[in-house]
């Protein structure tokens, strides 16, 4: 049997697990691994500039392609501590990560050693599992055990916490006989899903609402084959957006209080049956429960059996992973249809499209300041559907949800549950180094760019290119505008006149100095006119340069962006003019309809 320490052992497992990538921090208690990721060699370590920024790595790696997972490392406190909103993030979205940090040693864990600290504790209740390793013998064992929690059911984050004498400690280790444990992945049953298609059957107005368990199981092609088959349109949410193109004939647009399209709203409150699969009813999508659940059956296919029914009961339920369930969905449909089974769906679907026609917000303005609808339809024209677009949260990411276009699963990474501003500038940087040759083009405020706007260095040094597009009207937005509610405008100004850059008025902070600074590029653009060939001018620098490369919209200082203000899809409140003539959107999907 082979001898090597611990710490060895864990990166070995990390290569047979199919890790290639790391990002992190070093520091005296993990420098053991460390030494073994650098004498191992077949993983690279991208070194992050903060903790989190790694964790939000991480996160974007995993997001990229089916069956990555991203691993972020770091010391227990404080760089454990600094990695916990990403823990937290990957949880709420279901997104496995393995955080590794180093622990002070086992004898001193409790005596208040330097850095010492309870991460596992800490940690637990945003992860599936977090464990100190007390015993060096236990390290293979506890991280065979991570990786199958991570992939097993709703996936998800874990921890492991390594005291630097249990990482120095050698242990008898064979790495090539190491196997990954089977994963474990609830699935429906033939009866179940004949129920389930029995009720569809009987439903005038169905919906299908496509959430992110359908992209984790990698199961879109099935459910546009499913939906295909039965001519019933399709909802994708926030985090199922890109499940089928949104010029898909059965794409019924998105629903919900903000990120959500008024054709979509319009035509679920028309529908009489829903069929949620990998959803979780997200109160930002429901909104008010008694105007979405009213006058409609629901059955709820969810990989995790406590999510069914946790935010309203459904009709009927079915615990199972998204893929097992479709691939049933479409065997039964498909034996339906060539018996001649399944009801024509064609009056309804069209109806879905003529709004979808009639429906639609004004994009183009030519304003300067320039108004933020303009940016996104400027990107509908300079980014295609290969674009992998990344984003977090605020008016930034509401506005663009509802203009974007997105066409493919996983080309809309965004964090939903947790929404941490400054996650998008490092979570972008993940996906580009999952995917190099992609087209990666992330989306901020000014005051979620600023929350981490060092890691920018990390893209520079390590030659990861993207473009980032910076919509800045130096204020906090979203929260400005929940605070109209409350007729106040209290702390989320963040104008002032900058001494060292008086061009820019009261917008404040330099970011094209702050990016130059960083290593990467900027433009500035304050004419709406420039977008376009902005655009066209980063992805040059950043295919030449290999760097990230931002380009900021100066932007009027309020624009309210269109949600509602009473919690209820049925009372979307549209602030700016509606599109009533073809120029007022010219990159929507279907052309207007007067």
């Amino acid at each position: 049997m082979a001898r090597m320490t611990a710490a060895r052992a864990a990166v070995e497992i990390l290569k047979r697990e199919g890790v290639r990538d790391v990002f992190g921090v070093p520091g005296a208690a993990i420098n053991p691994f460390y030494a073994a990721l650098k004498a191992s060699g077949g993983i690279h370590h991208t070194l992050a500039r903060h903790v989190e920024g790694a964790s939000h790595m991480a996160e974007g790696y995993t997001r990229t392609h089916p069956g990555n997972i991203g691993v972020c490392v770091g010391t227990s406190g404080p760089a454990g501590t600094d990695m916990i909103t990403g823990l937290y993030s990957a949880t709420g979205d279901s997104i496995p990560i393995l955080c590794i940090t180093g622990q002070a040693p086992t004898a001193v864990i409790h005596k208040e050693d330097f850095q010492a600290v309870d991460i596992a504790s800490i940690a637990r209740p945003v992860t599936k599992m977090a464990m100190t390793v007390l015993e060096a013998a236990q390290v293979p064992g506890a991280l065979q055990q991570a990786f199958h929690l991570m992939r097993s059911g709703r996936p998800g984050p874990v921890l492991i916490d390594l005291p630097i004498d249990v990482q120095l400690t050698e242990i008898e280790f064979d790495p090539d006989t190491y196997e990954p444990l089977p994963v474990y992945k609830p699935a429906a049953t033939r009866a179940q899903i004949e129920k389930a298609i029995g009720m569809l059957n009987e439903a005038e107005r169905p919906l299908i609402v496509a959430g992110g368990g359908v992209i984790n199981a990698d199961a879109s092609e099935l459910l546009v084959e499913f939906a295909e088959l039965t001519g019933v349109p399709v909802v994708p949410t926030l985090m199922g957006w890109g499940v089928l193109p949104d010029d898909h004939e059965l794409n019924a647009g998105m629903v919900g209080l903000q990120t959500s399209h008024r054709y979509g709203n319009a035509t679920f409150l028309e529908s009489d049956f829903v069929l949620g699969i990998g959803n979780r009813w997200a109160n930002r999508h429901t909104g008010k429960l008694d105007v979405y659940t009213a006058g409609r059956t629901f059955v709820h296919v969810d990989i995790e059996p406590t999510q069914i029914g946790r935010i309203f009961a459904p009709d009927y339920g079915i615990a199972s992973d998204a893929r097992a369930a479709l691939e049933l969905f479409v065997r039964v449909a498909r034996e339906l249809r060539a018996e001649g089974r399944l009801p024509s769906r064609t009056e309804w679907a069209a109806a879905a499209q003529d709004r979808k026609a009639r429906l639609q917000r004004r994009t183009h303005f030519d304003d300067v300041p320039i108004k933020p609808q303009r940016v996104y339809e400027e990107m509908n024209k300079a980014f295609g559907p290969e674009t992998r677009y990344v984003t977090t949260i605020g008016l930034s990411q509401i506005a663009g949800a509802q203009m974007l276009h997105v066409y493919r699963p996983r080309h809309w990474i965004n964090c939903g549950q947790a929404g941490p501003l400054g996650w998008t500038v490092p979570a972008a940087l993940g996906v580009a180094k999952a995917d190099p040759e992609a087209r990666v083009v992330a989306l901020s405020g000014d005051y979620d760019f600023q929350f981490m706007i060092e890691e920018l260095a990390v893209g520079a040094q390590h030659r990861i290119p993207y473009v980032h597009v910076l919509v800045n009207n130096s204020y906090l937005g979203l929260i400005r505008q929940a605070q109209r509610a409350f007729d106040i405008d209290f702390q989320v100004n963040l104008e002032f006149e900058n001494v060292n850059s008086p061009e820019l008025g009261v917008y404040g902070v330099d970011h094209v100095k702050v990016a130059e600074g960083l290593g990467c590029k900027a433009i500035r653009v304050t004419d709406p006119g420039e977008l376009g060939a902005a655009f066209e001018q980063a992805k040059k620098l950043a295919a030449e340069y290999r760097v990230p490369v931002v380009v900021e919209a100066i932007l009027e200082r309020v624009t309210n962006i269109s949600m509602s203000t009473t919690n209820d899809i049925g009372n979307v409140v549209e602030f700016e003019e509606v599109a009533t003539e073809a120029g007022h959107a010219p990159t929507s999907i279907r052309a207007l309809k007067v």
